[in-house]
């Protein structure tokens, strides 16, 4: 990871509240926020290496989901939940979702930039995946499980959902197996600032 130096932490704050549209326009040049290892503050954050889940015939999804998509064991939702779908992404041992990232991803929510795509099983919250639209760019920022296959199942259907409307780009930020499963590959950060530009003058809505 890198701190780029136009980015500094005073610049997520405006006379005392959070600056929605700098921090926008920072995740629309290619950075993205991430709390340090004490929480206690948030800076801006590249990576020479980015992780892409393909939009196109590339994608792949384990043959063990296909049973799951076939009984059709969850409905999908989008910003039902979205506090639940933020808490379950930083419920974990290590996180980088300190209680400020949470209320910054409040306010882009409120504002109409980041959003919750969650699977239900019933009236229970069985996974989703946490995100910020920007044009035709999805930039996925966490997510998580309650259920197994709660969040493949949301995995699968986002990037049905952002195909039919017409994203070009569903950034993973960082790779990992899991994503590797789904046909998520890395591209250097010269190439995806490239494609994240190309993403941006499109004109596609989320919802």
């Amino acid at each position: 990871m890198t701190l780029p130096a136009q980015f500094i932490c005073g610049a997520i704050r405006l006379t005392g509240t959070y600056n929605i549209p700098a921090i926008v326009e920072g995740y629309a040049q290619g950075y993205f926020l991430m709390a340090d290892d004490s929480r206690d503050s948030l800076g801006w954050y590249s990576s020479r290496d980015r992780a892409l889940i393909p939009l196109d015939d590339r994608f792949r999804y384990p043959h063990s989901l296909r049973r799951v998509l076939n009984q059709n064991r969850f409905e999908v939702r989008i910003n039902h939940a979205f506090e639940a779908v933020v808490e379950g992404c930083a419920d974990r041992e290590t996180t980088w979702i300190s209680a400020e990232l949470k209320q910054i991803y409040r306010e882009l929510h409120e504002a109409g930039w980041a959003y919750s795509f969650e699977t239900w099983q019933g009236e229970e919250l069985a996974g989703g995946i946490l995100g910020i639209a920007i044009g035709g760019a999805f930039i996925g920022e966490s997510m998580f499980y309650r259920i197994p296959e709660g969040s493949k199942v949301a995995m699968v259907k986002l990037v049905y959902h952002l195909r039919d409307r017409g994203f070009r780009l569903f950034d993973a930020q960082m790779i990992n197996p899991h994503l590797e499963r789904f046909g998520a590959y890395i591209i250097r950060d010269k190439e995806y600032k490239i494609l994240l530009a190309q993403a941006l003058t499109q004109v596609c809505q989320f919802v």
